[in-house]
């Protein structure tokens, strides 16, 4: 097996198959103990510029995008898409942790799902999954963390569907809740797939994991992020996962005023101060210790490098 320092740090092309390259004194730490990158509202590269607007969005939005669609949509369009490459892409970057937010299209007879932020996606959920199980077949030792949540307009037997369809895609790829879950057990047990479900309808299903939490600022300001996370991290229990969310919010009000700008630009723009931030943390169960940490527009810069080679601070404690 490699050893750490041969892994390469430059391009994220590299990180492909970076959890079957981490040196073996970490294959017996836990995943929530290892740092893990991951996408915030994975899906959003794909939203659909003509579907209705997520219910659950301010009636004011609603309104203002009835009223004014041509203006409306361009702007809503910019601010609600978080990432730029599609899932197989974010795979192939490293990716292992996606925030997936599902629901069912308002008036739709079928059984459909979407993803959604503030719109819908035009790539179905099932979609999705069929191509993360495909890429999954042909790299055995990857482990990935599904976070599925919100899950608007879904009824008991919608989330039957979808918890039956995660089970018929991802068979014994899906790993049940258990203690074990290390790198060396799950590539032993064939388990590639952690789901963590944010709904009461998952109790009854084994495979399908409790909420992840998730640290959200809410604000456009990097340095606010930064010290909501900071505080957050002094609380954090060490033998469960938690993310650490890099994404930073607009307000209505800030993109009101910054008619130039997009989430994109403001992400690019903030990087520094967040990946300096980044570069600080380390992993492992010691207090202040943090897992996966998700972002925006994940691809561009060295977010999933930085964030990988924290392991290697965990690899350097245990020699």
């Amino acid at each position: 097996m490699a050893a750490f320092e041969n892994i390469p740090l430059v391009h994220d092309e590299c990180w492909e198959e970076w959890m079957s390259l981490l040196p073996q004194d970490l294959w017996d730490v836990p995943l929530y103990n290892l740092a893990i990158p991951g996408s915030h509202d994975a899906m959003s590269y794909c939203l659909d510029l003509n579907s209705p607007i997520v219910t659950s969005e301010s009636w004011i939005l609603k309104m203002a995008d009835h009223a004014f669609p041509c203006i409306m949509r361009p702007v809503i369009f910019k601010w609600a898409t978080t990432q730029e490459v599609d899932i197989v892409e974010q795979l192939k970057a490293g990716i292992r942790y996606f925030d997936l937010r599902i629901a069912h299209r308002p008036k739709d007879g079928s059984q459909d799902l979407y993803y959604t932020h503030v719109l819908f996606t035009v790539v179905t959920v099932l979609e999705a999954l069929q191509e993360i199980n495909l890429w999954l077949e042909n790299h055995k030792r990857e482990i990935i963390i599904l976070a599925c949540s919100h899950f608007e307009g879904m009824t008991e037997s919608l989330h039957e569907h979808l918890i039956s369809s995660l089970k018929y895609i991802f068979g014994s790829k899906l790993c049940p809740i258990m203690e074990d879950i290390t790198l060396r057990n799950l590539w032993k047990m064939g388990h590639q797939v952690i789901v963590s479900y944010e709904d009461p309808a998952a109790q009854k299903h084994r495979e399908m994991w409790p909420k992840i939490p998730y640290w959200w600022a809410d604000s456009e300001d990097p340095n606010i992020l930064v010290h909501y996370l900071e505080k957050k991290k002094e609380s954090r229990n060490p033998g469960f996962f938690c993310v650490a969310g890099l994404n930073l919010t607009a307000s209505y009000n800030y993109i009101t005023i910054h008619p130039s700008l997009s989430l994109k630009k403001l992400t690019l723009k903030c990087s520094s101060c967040l990946m300096d931030w980044v570069q600080q943390q380390t992993p492992g169960e010691a207090h202040g210790c943090l897992n996966i940490f998700a972002g925006d527009f994940v691809t561009s810069g060295k977010f999933i490098s930085d964030v990988i080679t924290l392991n290697k601070k965990l690899s350097q404690r245990t020699y």
